[in-house]
């Protein structure tokens, strides 16, 4: 006895074959996949995505990005920070505020996360076209855990990482790796339209774009 899927594509192969037309259809695959629009275009596209998703911005060099770091940190009143492993020591040696700095340990039991002020993660691939963030599971990004648990995130983005569309954006994810995809912060709304922020991520994104 065929299933119920085995029936449905036999009686779409009869219908095809009846109205002659090849059980083989191309699918058309001319869309854009590169955008045209240079770095700073980009970047202004992008910061205003980001804070229609109610996204924080901070805009800085790689000379300032240290800076900048601290003064969010301080400005947030964070005490303690946790960051990926991975990420540059020597920009994690640079931040000046008064925060206690420690770098996540992938084995650790991952409620714990959930007592920090604040997680500090690079990017992996960013479409300024949707505001849209991948956070590629790794020493740069950090585990899933870390980017989901806290409710506060604070993501570097920098200047290579940021492309136009959706395409280009996949075109640069390993499928072998967890991929997180965030647009602004966690969010849902209700049947009443109720906004209610950090139900599955944090509720304060902060993103320190490089130029």
């Amino acid at each position: 006895m065929s299933t119920a899927k085995e029936e449905i594509l036999k009686r779409i192969r009869t219908a095809q074959k009846q109205a002659g037309l090849s059980e083989h259809v191309d699918i058309p695959r001319e869309y854009e996949t590169q955008g045209t629009l240079n770095a700073d275009e980009l970047r202004d596209m992008l910061v205003d995505r980001l804070e229609d998703y109610k996204a924080e911005v901070h805009v800085t060099d790689e000379v300032s990005l240290a800076q900048t770091i601290s003064q969010v940190f301080t400005d947030k009143d964070c005490s303690t920070v946790t960051y990926a492993q991975g990420m540059d020591t020597a920009l994690i040696d640079a931040i000046t505020s008064d925060v206690t700095l420690t770098a996540d340990d992938p084995t650790s039991d991952p409620r714990e996360l959930d007592t920090v002020d604040a997680v500090l993660t690079e990017s992996h691939v960013t479409s300024a076209q949707t505001g849209t963030i991948v956070l590629e599971a790794g020493p740069l990004c950090g585990r899933r855990a870390l980017t989901l648990v806290p409710d506060r995130h604070v993501c570097i983005v920098r200047k290579e990482q940021v492309v136009y569309g959706v395409p280009e954006m996949v075109s640069r994810i390993n499928p072998d790796f967890p991929a997180t995809w965030i647009s602004g912060p966690s969010a849902t709304s209700d049947i009443e339209l109720s906004r209610v922020e950090g139900v599955h991520g944090p509720r304060d994104l902060i993103v320190i774009i490089v130029k």
